[in-house]
């Protein structure tokens, strides 16, 4: 717009497709594997604990791992319609639901968190701050390490805040959760990001194919060509 003498070029350079590259299928977590990540943390520290509140929040709501760690005491709402608040890329605010036995795991960690502000860090480090992204990675890797002496098909996954993330959307997709309910729970802007999950998930596909009837293979009569018939009549 400010040179427009380049316009002609600035149109084929904009014309150019862009490169495509390939497409790995996103890593999560079966319920075995999320079943033996939530019982890693040792309950007899304060911060295993802490690790354990933080782990089941973390794959229920699919936080992403910035939010995970700004999430502060009085986003949350617990009781009847019990929910989260939290404010997620491009400055929108979103609430996400909270099932029973997760607000039951949150009121006992509050019961020992003491806080003295509900401004504070719903889940600290061990000087009363505000997590890191890193101190984050750092936490689930401990604690997915730990995991893996027990689940076997953990050996073979690299799990991040971002895997508990595809976490919670497959298993909201597995229960059959709509997709745009979906993209509205991890704060997508379009329903299309919730692809990459339908792509992922075998179960959903064999499920698909099963419903799908058995083809019938038809036999054919065979029709032989004016050569052969003229071969066997001289025969």
């Amino acid at each position: 717009m400010h040179e427009p003498d380049y316009g002609g070029q600035s149109q084929r350079i904009l014309a150019i497709p862009t490169k495509r590259a390939p497409r790995r299928l996103i890593d999560y977590l079966d319920d075995d594997e999320i079943a033996a990540v939530i019982a890693a943390p040792e309950l007899k520290t304060w911060s295993g604990r802490r690790d354990r509140a933080l782990l089941s929040f973390a794959i229920q709501t699919g936080f992403r791992a910035s939010e995970l760690t700004h999430v502060r005491i009085d986003d949350l709402v617990l009781g009847p319609g019990a929910h989260v608040r939290c404010r997620g890329k491009g400055r929108t605010d979103r609430c996400t639901p909270l099932r029973a036995d997760l607000q039951r795991v949150l009121r006992s960690w509050l019961r020992e968190r003491q806080a003295d502000a509900t401004e504070q860090p719903l889940f600290p480090n061990a000087r009363g701050g505000k997590l890191t992204t890193d101190g984050l990675a750092y936490v689930i890797a401990k604690h997915v390490k730990t995991a893996k002496r027990h689940c076997k098909s953990l050996r073979s996954k690299r799990v991040t805040p971002h895997v508990l993330r595809h976490t919670a959307a497959m298993t909201l997709l597995r229960h059959g959760v709509d997709r745009s309910v979906i993209a509205l729970w991890l704060g997508h802007e379009s329903v299309e990001s919730t692809d990459i999950y339908l792509h992922a998930d075998l179960a959903l596909k064999t499920k698909a194919l099963a419903k799908t009837p058995a083809g019938r293979e038809r036999g054919t009569r065979y029709c032989p060509g004016d050569r052969l018939l003229a071969f066997l009549e001289a025969l």
